[in-house]
Formats: structure tokens, sequence, C-alpha cells
């Protein structure tokens, strides 16, 4: 059944096309992440589906009666409302029904005859209503949601509107997931989450029994939730089936397939055209009529011809390329032993290591952590309570904060690059066109600037000025997928030091060498890449949960039964254990060949054979299956052991 039908949709904004010819549908259950640059429009169809903005020309038809949930708008509330009461407002009919019932039991013993018989009657309905709508478990999904978007209890005590834009965002997502709409609308629903609580929400909307409509730049998350793409761009949204991987595939194929069929158009095109010359050059020489009929017949069926626009893969994603970087020395930051509490909320203790020449270095941790604290504190902005921070001999440091602002905003983009780096304007402009800021756009008031523009803006300053350390918090806020895939690309010839904040898992796992965590209050450095530091974590806590078990044996004295069932145990454990580690190397095996192939999918197209590129697709996908397979098994390993 279709949800969400979209046909020729066209939206304006005064004489400025956001979007034309637009045309998808969505069915019940569909899970479809919303792609496309920034500036495509994807929030502005958002709120077209959602129902809250106007179009121009096109359709948009709802299935009748359907009830949606968005994420995007954040509604105002009075001065009374603490943030519980937004999420409780999510149970408003299901608490009204509760309460009936409870007027109606207290009814029971005034009544008799038909009234009482009325009253029981009306009771049991409502009483059916509240069982089948899961009414008697209601504070069991609200401690869920409260739990997995981590809503502290600060937060559930906060009037709603004190609370920050982020934890706005979240207690609004957590009041549209409790009310189970049939269809969601969620516009970076991972926004102002960590990875722990974007894991959970993961899990959640993929058994969510419902639609989804999402926009989203996490691949990911895009990767673990969704099962279509709809990739929108300027004069029409294409329609992928698949994860974004499986969409990224796709795309070149469709490439590689669309380049086949211009180049043999082409070929015939070249054919036609030189017999044509043949037949004119021909009629010349014997003055013969029939060669010149020949030639104009020809000529006719070529102006028939549908011709086929070449296809381009327009790239144009900001250019983050930073060359000539002078090096530091060996050791680039030393940090011993700093601890920082803000009054009674102590952050961390005891925080020590060394950032080496070229390390990459990301530090997680939940939120409120003290992560973006670390950096300030190496920054000098902040002063730790205990604790120091060593900078290495010819270190020059280049900031990107979260939210980034400039000393000067009420001037032009190119005045303000030209007035800071002492440079002309012409040479300004040419910076600012690697960063994708052209044409009008330079002369756009820095204060008119969306973030993610800052952002851009900011770390072209930055690659401008050739820093060799580069400390960056959540640098791909803001940024569209085409451009974190730049700056990934960038950031890996970096030829520095990177130490950065990030929730953003793929552009961890492509950048950083080492994970530094803060858990605890404390901080520990794990030397992998983000799967290693994920492995290690996950043999830590069966190490723990070993000991723990060990402990408890010591503590007990078995029979000589107990012993022997014990011994039965132990040796179907060790089996377990076997098979377990068999499959985790015949899993990290699959994914290095995913990993090679992905690489191999997405280097320069000019180069391959389509035949080839299909094997070489179909055992990519053939791979992602038997991945998914092999993780099922995983999991039934895992419950055994």
């Amino acid at each position: 059944m279709i949800e969400i039908g979209v046909s020729n949709l066209t939206k304006l904004y005064g004489v400025d096309k956001i979007f034309e010819n637009v045309t998808f549908d969505v069915k019940t259950k569909d899970k479809v992440g919303l792609i496309g640059r920034n500036g495509t429009g994807k929030t502005t169809l958002m709120k077209i589906l959602a129902g809250y903005e106007d179009y121009q020309n096109g359709q948009v038809n709802r299935r009748k009666g359907l009830t949606t949930g968005y994420l995007e708008q954040i509604p105002s509330y009075d001065d009374s409302s603490i943030a519980l009461d937004v999420l409780n407002e999510a149970f408003s009919n299901l608490n009204e029904m509760k309460f009936q019932m409870e007027q109606l039991e207290k009814s029971f013993d005034k009544l008799k005859d038909s009234e009482l018989e009325y009253a029981i009657a009306k009771y049991s309905s409502l009483h059916d209503i509240y069982e089948a709508s899961d009414g008697y478990n209601t504070a069991e999904k609200l401690n869920r949601v409260l739990n997995g978007l981590e809503i502290s209890e600060r937060m559930q005590k906060s009037r709603f509107s004190m609370l920050s834009g982020g934890e706005k965002a979240r207690v609004i997502l957590g009041k549209i997931l409790l009310e189970e709409p049939e269809l969601l609308l969620l516009d970076e629903p991972s926004n102002h989450l960590d990875i722990k609580s974007v894991e959970w929400l993961e899990e959640y909307l993929r058994a969510y029994n419902g639609t989804i409509i999402m926009i989203s730049h996490d691949r990911y998350f895009l990767d673990r939730v969704v099962d279509k793409i709809i990739e929108l761009e300027p004069d029409a949204a294409q329609t992928y089936y698949g994860n974004y991987s499986k969409y990224a595939a796709e795309k070149e194929l469709r490439f590689l397939q669309a380049m086949k069929e211009y180049e043999n158009q082409q070929k015939k095109i070249k054919k036609m055209e030189e017999q044509i010359q043949r037949y004119r050059i021909w009629g010349e020489m014997r003055d013969s009529d029939k060669m010149y009929k020949r030639a104009k017949e020809l000529e006719k069926r070529l102006e028939k011809i549908d011709k086929i626009n070449k296809p381009v893969i327009d790239k144009k994603a900001a250019d983050f390329k930073v060359t000539g970087v002078e090096r530091t020395g060996k050791q680039v930051i030393s940090v011993d032993n700093i601890g920082k509490s803000f009054g009674s909320n102590k952050l961390f203790n005891n925080v020590s290591f060394t950032l080496f020449y070229k390390d990459s270095l990301c530090i997680l941790g939940e939120n409120g952590t003290g992560k973006s604290t670390i950096l300030k504190i190496i920054l000098n902005e902040i002063d730790p309570d205990f604790g120091v921070v060593k900078i290495g001999s010819n270190v020059k440091i280049g900031y990107l904060p979260q939210e980034v602002s400039f000393d000067k905003e009420d001037i032009s983009i190119v005045d303000y690059f030209s007035y800071y780096y002492g440079i002309s304007l012409g040479e300004a402009r040419k910076e600012l066109a690697k960063i994708l800021f052209t044409g009008e756009d330079v002369y756009k008031h820095i204060s008119t600037l969306s973030g993610g523009e800052k952002s851009r803006l900011k770390l072209g300053m930055l690659i401008y000025e050739k820093v060799n350390t580069l400390i960056l918090d959540e640098p791909t806020n803001h940024l569209d997928i085409e451009s974190r895939e730049v700056l990934e690309e960038s950031l890996t010839n970096y030829e520095g030091t990177l130490l950065f904040v990030s929730h953003d898992r793929y552009f961890v796992n492509k950048i950083a060498t080492c994970i530094g965590e803060i858990s605890n209050k404390e901080f520990m450095i794990y030397e992998y890449d983000y799967e290693g530091y994920k492995q290690e974590k996950m043999r830590i806590i069966e190490r723990k949960s070993a000991i723990a078990e060990e402990k408890r044996e010591k503590d007990v004295s078995l029979s000589k039964e107990t012993y022997i069932k014990k011994k039965e145990e132990q040796r179907a454990d060790e089996k377990a254990k076997r098979d377990l580690a068999r499959m985790e190397n015949n899993i990290l095996q699959t994914e290095n060949k995913i990993i090679e192939l992905e690489k191999l999918l997405n280097s320069d197209s000019s180069q391959w054979d389509l035949t080839e590129y299909n094997d070489k697709y179909n055992e990519y996908i053939n791979l992602k299956t038997k991945i998914e397979k092999m993780y099922s098994e995983l999991d039934s390993l895992l419950a055994g052991v």
C-alpha cells in the first residue's frame, strides 16, 4: 500500500527554484533515506510531506487517515511545562482512558441495575481499547526512550523552554517515538546524540512497525536503518533500493550503463555522419541525384534520433586538500594527568596521552563527559584543575569548534578573507572557489551564512593557513555526504597531526588511527582504529565477565555431580568460543574484502569494462548478503557463549 505518493512536485521561493519534477512513492513499512547535497531542498520537501509547507506544482497524496510524526518542528510550551510533561503528552489519550476507567470503578458501589450494567459495559469497552493500545506498558516504554536517548533526570525536571536546542530536539524525538505514528518524518534524527544513543536509535527504528522517511548524512546510520534511498536533485528525484552502500554501488553502475549507451549512440551517429558525407562526395563526383537523395534520407533519420546527453557525475564538493605543511617534532601534544570539574560536576580525572607526529586521535564518550573540554584545555581556553599540557616544537594548531563564529560578521565573505590574510580580492576569490563560494555567493555577509557554510569557510581558512596540527570538534556537522567524503579523503592524505571529536562513526573509522574514550570519568587510550576499538571493547567485556564468573566459582563448593556438569558446560563453552573465534576471523576477512571492493568500485569509472564492473558489483552484493548471515550466526553464537 502506498502511504505517500509524490508526482511532478515543484517548489519555488519567489523566483528561486528549489526543485522541480520530483516524483516518488513510499509504501507501507518502507524505511527511506532522503539524501542530497545541502541546498537541494531536502528539509523543504520534508515540510511539504508533513503538511507544513505549500508547493507550486504537482501533487502530494497521502493515505486517508495516515498518522504522522514530524521531528523537525519544535513547538513551544508554556513556562510551567517540564520536559517530562512534554514526553507524557504522547500518552494523553491513554491517560484520559485510564482516568475514565478509574472514575467508573469508583462508581460501581453507588450504582444499581441498568446503570451499573451500563457502567460495567463502558468500563469493559474502555479496558479492551486500553489493553489493545498497550496502555499498561506506558511506563516501560517511557523508561526505554528516556534511557535510550539519554534524557537525564535533570532534563526531565527542567522547563522545556529552558533546555538547549539539542536537548529540545531529543525530547521531541522521544515524544514522537512514544506516539508511535504510522509515518515517521525525521530530519537528521541522529543530531545531538552520542554514539551510544545513535546505536540505540538504529535498533529502535529497525524494529519500528511503521513507515519512516528520514534525512541523514550519517552513512553508518543509513546503512543500518533504511531499505530505500531517494536522492533529491534540482530537477528530479532518483530512487534506489537498498541501504546507502547499495545506493553508492548502484549509482556508479547506472552511470556506467548510461555512459555505455551514450558512447554506443555516439558511434552510431558518427557512422551515419560519415555515410552522409560519402554519399555527398559520390553525388558530386558522379553528379548523381540518387546519391544526394540517399544523403538527405540519412540526414532526416539522424535528425529524428532522440539524442542521449553525456552523463556526468557532478562532484561539485568543497576542496579541503592540504599541501605544503611544515612538519612538527616527533611529540606534538603531551597531556599529563589533567582533571576538570565544574562546581560539583566532575567531568574526568587523570587524562594522559601523547600525540605523535601524523597520529590521528579521536576522543569518544557520551554527551557531557568533557570531550570538548579536553580540546579547550589543550588550546589554553580553559585551565585544568590539575595536570599539565605541553605543546611540541614547531606546532601550528588550527581549531574548528562545534559552533563557528568570526570576529567580523557584518562584511562579505570575500572582503573578510582578503582583509584577514592581506591578499587581493582576486586571490581571495580563487581560494574561496575551492570551498564552493563562487559567483555572487562571495558577497554574502558572514552573518547570513548557515552553520554549514560557516564551518566550510573556517575549514577553508585553516587549510589556507597550512597548519600542521588540526583540532576539530565535530567537523562533519552541517556537511553533506559528498563534502564529508572530500574531507575524509583530504584528511587521510593530510601531512600533519589530527585530534578530533566526532559522533560520525563512518568518519571516525576512515580517519582515526587510535581512539581515546572517556567513560566513568576516566580516560583510556586504544591503539586501534574504530573497528579495532569496538573489538577490543568486546574482548574487555568478555574478560571482565570471565573474571567475575571465576570468582563466583571459587566462592561455591561444587558437589561431584555439579562439578561434572560444570566441566561439560565448560567443554561446550570452549567449543562455542572456538566457533566464535572462527566466525569473528571470517567476518574480519569478509569485511576487508568488502572494503577493498568498495574502494575498487568507487575508483575511476573510465578504467572499467562494464562486464568486469558487473562481476565486481555482484561479488560485492553477495559478500554484503553473506556478512549479514554471518552476523546473524555470530549473534546466535554470542547468545550461546
